[in-house]
């Protein structure tokens, strides 16, 4: 009988060979040189590109050598390329007047695009409290919605990014902890003018955070009281005033009155004042105001600008006036 013939095509070596190369290529990313123009900023990106003297170091470095590390970014929906990882890189082509540069493009969806740059970012030496505080905030709100996603499994991730957990992985490959993290992401509740001086350190970080916690319209009474008093709150004040804001007693002349608050200054002796206290003086929105205090006698201003009360005044050398009611002479 007839043996059945098996008709089977064996491919050569070759061809086995380029199909694998094929394939590893395909997986391979590859470097494209992208227009300038077709490059925008990640959305809501949180690290500040500043034209300072680190900026004109990186434009002379571009001139001389060019951009020899890629940027990372993906395709826009509306055509383009988000910018990942590479937005100071960019800027500096920009100044150094280059027309594209070279580009790693993956297709990445937001919350894998979002881990990807504030990683990338937060190796920088130098990062402002707002920039890490909203790539915080970022980041822990990506993590939170891949641990949601019902296609990742725990055994992916070796348990379900949520709440705490979520945050201690932010803290851990940042190499902060997770108290600190929290605390970073309350700065993110502060109005701009306020968070602007936390960067600028005219406000310290624990009294800010102490801050976040007044909603927008306390806030900005703060702000006015804090311009009006020429003082930054020390972390008792910010703590005070939370407090009162929680109690439903905050305002802006309560603000004024704490944040008018001598800080820093010894009891005055009885030879120079007699009471030996002192108390500041100050007119908020032009109008007196006076302190419950055995050593503050309460009057209105006249025209001279001084009160009606019988008032000891001691004048400091910044020009800052204290009052202080006169004792009675013994005969």
């Amino acid at each position: 009988m007839p043996k059945n013939s098996l008709n089977v095509s064996l491919k050569g070596a070759d061809d086995i060979f380029s199909t694998e190369e094929s394939r590893q290529e395909q997986k391979r990313e590859q470097v494209q040189q992208i227009p300038i123009g077709e490059l925008f900023p990640f959305k809501d990106h949180p690290f500040k590109v500043l034209d300072d003297e680190s900026m004109q170091r990186t434009v002379e470095s571009v001139e001389q050598y060019g951009v020899l590390s890629p940027l990372i970014a993906r395709p826009r929906p509306e055509g383009g390329y988000e910018i990942i990882s590479g937005h100071r890189r960019q800027h500096a082509a920009q100044l150094a007047g280059l027309d594209a540069l070279p580009v790693i493009v993956r297709q990445m969806d937001d919350d894998a695009a979002v881990l990807l740059m504030v990683d990338s970012n937060l190796q920088r030496e130098n990062i402002l409290p707002s920039e890490r505080a909203f790539a915080y905030k970022m980041k822990l709100e990506a993590l939170k919605n891949q641990g949601a996603r019902s296609d990742l499994t725990c055994g992916q991730f070796g348990h379900k990014l949520i709440g705490a957990k979520a945050r201690d992985i932010v803290a851990d490959e940042s190499g902060d902890n997770a108290r600190n993290v929290q605390r970073f992401i309350r700065l993110t509740s502060l109005i701009p003018e306020l968070l602007d001086m936390v960067d600028e350190k005219k406000i310290a970080f624990n009294p800010a955070v102490e801050l976040s916690y007044l909603d927008e319209s306390q806030q900005r009474d703060f702000l006015e009281a804090m311009n009006d008093t020429q003082n930054a709150p020390s972390l008792s004040q910010a703590q005070r005033l939370k407090k009162l804001a929680q109690e439903g007693h905050f305002s802006y002349d309560v603000a004024f009155a704490v944040m008018g608050e001598e800080k820093n200054w010894t009891r005055l002796s009885s030879k120079t004042t007699p009471c030996g206290n002192t108390f500041l003086a100050a007119t908020p929105r032009n109008r007196w105001r006076t302190l419950s205090s055995s050593c503050w006698n309460s009057g209105s201003a006249n025209s001279s600008g001084r009160t009606n009360a019988d008032l000891y005044r001691n004048a400091r050398p910044d020009g800052v006036f204290f009052f202080c009611k006169q004792k009675e002479k013994r005969l």
